[in-house]
């Protein structure tokens, strides 16, 4: 005897439905991170400027301990050894500290398409 099974009770199934839930699933997921990304930005924009009266302007190491910090604290720069024994005031420059220069702008995408070019 043979047995036979009803097309009714075999399930369909959408296969374009399915494929759109997937993709919008994929969307919002991808959103939620890039508005992650974005807020998290946000935030630390607020948060850096202001009333700071220290900040590092750079720092190097030595060795697998021992740092060297460039600090600006209250209009002086102050040169700090860090290391394994504690931490140490190396020097301290008098006077003002030199403002910043502003970061050069990044060049335009045609200057580096240009660049590319040229080379051999």
């Amino acid at each position: 005897m043979r047995l036979a099974i009803a097309p009714a009770a075999m399930p369909t199934v959408d296969l374009g439905g399915e494929l759109l839930r997937a993709v919008l699933g994929l969307a919002a997921i991808v959103a939620l991170i890039l508005l992650a990304g974005w807020l998290s930005r946000r935030l630390q924009a607020r948060a850096a400027p202001g009333g700071r009266r220290l900040r590092c302007v750079e720092s190097m190491a030595l060795g697998a301990r021992e740092r060297v910090l460039l600090l600006d604290a209250d209009g002086k720069r102050l040169l700090i050894g860090v290391g394994a024994g504690g931490v140490r005031t190396l020097h301290v420059y008098e006077g003002q500290a030199p403002e910043p220069a502003p970061p050069a702008p990044p060049p335009a995408f045609g200057e580096l398409l240009g660049r590319l070019r040229r080379r051999p």
